[in-house]
């Protein structure tokens, strides 16, 4: 290995040692998520894995629905999770799949597990199953229903399917060990009751296998060859390798784990991340305050740069809290590399330059970005009434050019790409409020170093005040005050930051920023990364949302 590459992980080492081995011919992994919610970063790591895996041993990665459970899921969310795979970069082997695809053939493995005396028909409540389990330290119970014989459970089981039995009174559970040190393995629950239309079988089934049953089994109908999942489940592996054991099925699939991903000041439970939009603490799934991937996309995140965060923070066995200063940084340095730049003014404040022309316009080129020549130039119209950010204006002449190294009254200071200034009067309305300031320009300073005696305290950006057009800013903050909001017995709305979102009306844009693309981002200069806001930007009525600031002022 060079010194230029990087080692590979676990999971790679696996794949390849299993490649040069011939235990496999081909990978195959798969993404498995259940349509229930919109995916969070935390997902983005496991589809940057399992398709970049398949990627680079060049194999293939299946997409595959868990909708097991009828009562959750949607047919939008099937949408929108197709949707984020495709906008980070991957695609999935042959056709999307789904668990419902193979609810036949696992019902008829059911059956087979009830006939070889695997399987049995339970009538315990959940209580008294509870109760029957035993402890990490005590062994189980057998069911009183344990024995029955297998034709007595597949009589059962067939009016389990065809709904006459009531949800509750009946579970198809596997005959394994109810004094196994793993509770996973104290005859697990199979099949369980759900009077429920599923979005895609409607109301054939009045039953529906368990994630435990099912997640194997369809590996095995694929083909897949490492089954990758999260650490949680890592105590779940004993029974996946003992259905595949049991039952007739045509491959022999093998599962691995890795840890999830735990990002700090942000909550990745897909229960909670539900919550806060039923509670309508965030305006829908994609607010951007969201971690979910559409929310991030709205935000203003780039593909790219979640990729390369994922890639940033590897795959490990190691459980641990990943700060979100490196998610920050992979968008800042991404965005930093590739946004075109542009001004925008947050808080305006008129400035009327005495000395040049009314009713006049310079057009001043400035580059699209300081080091990207190819993307080109931009045009900013130069007339003798502009606006500053009001905050760049100061009164008090005795701030130090180190405090304060912006407009001063009675000093100079260069406008970005343009003249260099001095501020030469305040216009203030009755209350005392600063309405307009009047300054001049010093001549033939575009581009060019100061004449000799003046000494501009600083460069502050501007727009033109006839040819700007006015936008919405959405200025986005952390959602989470807490590094680890909800964290014990605390609720994670404790933790909500009040001032997550600044809605700013009448900020004022260069005017080609008004034909951005919903979805563009930009550097504005000065102030952060922007993004035309992919659902309400237009021409008419530009909208523009902050990624992310051009430095990490986040308190920690």
């Amino acid at each position: 290995m060079s010194e230029t590459e990087k080692p590979l992980n676990f999971l790679q080492q696996i794949v390849a040692d299993d490649l040069e081995s011939g235990r496999i011919d081909a990978l195959l992994t798969r993404f498995p998520p259940e349509p229930n919610g919109y995916l969070h970063i935390g997902h983005a790591k496991a589809i940057c894995l399992n398709f970049g895996l398949a990627r680079e041993y060049n194999g293939g990665c299946n997409l595959r629905f868990d909708d097991t459970n009828p009562e959750k899921e949607e047919e939008r969310y099937v949408r929108s999770i197709e949707e984020d795979v495709r906008w980070l970069g991957f695609e999935w082997r042959a056709e999307v799949r789904f668990a419902s695809d193979y609810f036949d053939t696992l019902y008829q493995w059911a059956q087979y597990l009830v006939e070889q005396g695997k399987a049995y028909v339970c009538e315990l409540d959940a209580q008294a199953m509870r109760e029957h389990r035993g402890t990490l330290t005590e062994a189980g119970v057998n069911s009183p229903y344990r024995d029955r014989s297998p034709q007595q459970s597949l009589d059962l089981l067939e009016q389990m399917r065809v709904g006459k039995i009531d949800e509750g009174a009946a579970t198809l559970r596997a005959k394994i060990d109810m004094a196994s040190p793993n509770l996973n393995l104290r005859d697990p629950v199979l099949y369980r009751i759900k009077k429920s239309s599923h979005h895609r079988t409607g109301d054939k089934w009045n039953i529906y296998p368990s994630y435990d049953f099912a997640h194997g089994q369809e590996d095995a109908i694929e083909g897949v060859t490492h089954s990758i999942c999260t650490l949680e489940f890592e105590d779940h592996r004993p029974l996946y390798d003992w259905l595949i054991n049991e039952l007739p099925v045509p491959s022999t699939p093998v599962q691995y784990e890795f840890a999830r991903l735990n990002l700090s000041y942000t909550m990745t439970s897909k229960r909670k991340l539900r919550r806060l939009v039923d509670e309508e603490r965030v305006d829908g799934w994609d607010d951007p305050r969201m971690p979910t991937i559409s929310g991030l996309r709205r935000r203003g995140y780039t593909a790219s740069a979640i990729r390369a965060f994922c890639d940033m923070i590897g795959v490990t066995r190691s459980d641990g809290v990943v700060d979100v200063g490196m998610l920050e940084f992979a968008i800042r340095d991404d965005l930093n590399k590739n946004a075109p730049r542009a001004m925008c003014v947050l808080s305006p404040l008129k400035i009327i330059v005495s000395n040049f022309a009314d009713g006049g316009v310079e057009l001043i080129s400035a580059p699209a970005h300081p080091d990207r020549s190819e993307l080109g130039e931009r045009e900013l119209p130069f007339t003798r009434e502009l606006y500053i950010e009001r905050t760049d204006f100061s009164e008090d002449n005795t701030l130090s050019r180190k405090k304060f190294k912006r407009l001063v009254l009675g000093e100079y200071v260069r406008l970005r790409g343009a003249y260099i200034i001095k501020a030469e009067r305040v216009v203030k309305s009755e209350n005392g409020e600063i309405t307009e300031l009047e300054v001049s320009l010093v001549a033939d300073t575009v581009g060019q170093s100061p004449p000799e005696g003046i000494r501009p305290r600083g460069v502050i950006h501007w727009v033109s005040a006839s040819h700007s057009k006015t936008a919405t800013v959405n200025l986005y903050d952390r959602l989470f005050l807490s590094e680890t909001p909800g964290s014990g017995d605390q609720d994670m709305t404790e933790h909500i930051n009040p001032d997550s979102l600044q809605v700013l009306e009448n900020c004022r844009i260069e005017p080609g920023l008004a034909r951005a693309t919903p979805e563009q981002g930009f550097q504005f200069e000065r102030v952060g990364y922007f993004v035309a806001d992919r659902r309400s930007h237009s021409e008419q009525h530009p909208v523009f949302n902050r990624t992310i600031g051009l430095k990490d002022t986040a308190r920690r």
